[in-house]
């Protein structure tokens, strides 16, 4: 079964365990701002179990749509389907699809992303529809469970709007960035994209928002770690690094954008009106600001329409297939 994003070619690599950030560097923040602008306060997280809740039940559509037993398997009839006890919900057979999910037909039926369909027949939406499937019940369990490790910590400090609009547009960026490298026998699924923008968010708040960190090697060292081991799983077979790639360089870029944090001792006006205070942010985070809003925009106009141009990006870079899967003697890269 071919597909992509974290992702139906096949499986996420987003992994687990992504929220075990240092917590030493990580909240010192809160008692130093006391009665300053963030007031100790956390947002009630209420966004990301939505996001899993939503995911969850596409699944289970999905699953009602393949009805494995009436619609059997391209391998033929001596293939099973697999937990048959789940009737029209159970899955296709492992040789076709090992993590426990439907057939590649339902998942282009349901909006997976498809090259072709997205440039030639005008089915832009699969660059977004894409990141609510997923290729299986293992491949949906991994990138829920980051999702929560993730997601749960970053809206508390930030808030549902901000986490919200890094989740999607970071899943857009990788399915951009996957359909420009997508060969046009694969699909692409998955929220892998979404969940490496989290966690690229996570990286460029740390550097926005250096000086009032305690912390900082511990933090960054933890942080980089994570982001390595999971973008090395990417590049085994059936995992969409460029997804991942994509929805991480957005997401990094828009942390810088999003995630700013007042420096110490500035407070709101009206709580301290004639006080002679420094200013709500530090030189270097409105350089920042302005130099990842830039690239964004840069980088999505011209992603974009090279991408409804019909350009393939392996024309152009004929190494970077080495980025999404490296070929060895223990497997093949199709």
């Amino acid at each position: 079964m071919a597909s992509g994003s974290g992702v139906g070619k096949m499986a996420s690599g987003s992994g687990e365990g992504k929220g075990d950030r240092a917590d030493a560097g990580y909240l010192q923040y809160a008692a130093s701002y006391g009665t300053g602008v963030y007031d100790d306060r956390q947002w009630w997280p209420w966004l990301v179990p939505t996001l899993l809740g939503a995911c969850v039940a596409v699944f289970a559509v999905e699953m009602y749509e393949n009805n494995c037993p009436r619609n059997g398997s391209p391998l033929g009839g001596d293939a099973a389907c697999v937990a048959g006890f789940l009737r029209r919900f159970s899955f296709q057979p492992l040789r076709e699809n090992p993590l426990l999910g439907p057939s590649s037909a339902t998942l282009e039926k349901m909006g997976a992303l498809d090259w072709a369909k997205a440039v030639h027949q005008h089915q832009g939406w699969r660059l977004i529809s894409c990141i609510w499937l997923h290729a299986g019940l293992i491949h949906l369990v991994i990138n829920m469970l980051s999702l929560l490790f993730i997601g749960i910590r970053l809206e508390q400090q930030f808030g549902f709007v901000r986490i919200g609009i890094i989740y999607l547009l970071s899943g857009f960026g990788g399915s951009v960035l996957s359909a420009l490298f997508l060969r046009n026998h694969n699909i692409s699924v998955g929220a892998s994209g979404a969940l490496f923008g989290l966690l690229g968010s996570m990286l460029s708040e740390l550097f926005m928002n250096w000086t009032i960190y305690s912390n900082k090697v511990a933090a960054i060292i933890t942080l980089l770690s994570i982001i390595v081991i999971n973008l090395a799983i990417g590049i085994l077979p059936h995992a969409d690094n460029f997804a991942h790639i994509g929805g991480f360089v957005t997401g990094f870029l828009f942390g810088f954008v999003l995630l700013a944090r007042p420096q110490f001792g500035w407070m709101e006006r009206n709580e301290l009106p004639e006080t002679n205070q420094p200013p709500k942010y530090k030189t270097y985070q409105y350089v920042l600001w302005g130099a990842a809003l830039l690239l964004l925009l840069v980088g999505y106009v011209v992603s974009l329409a090279m991408l409804f141009k019909g350009k393939n990006g392996n024309d152009g870079c004929h190494w970077c297939r080495y980025l999404n899967c490296v070929p060895t003697s223990r497997w093949k890269c199709t």
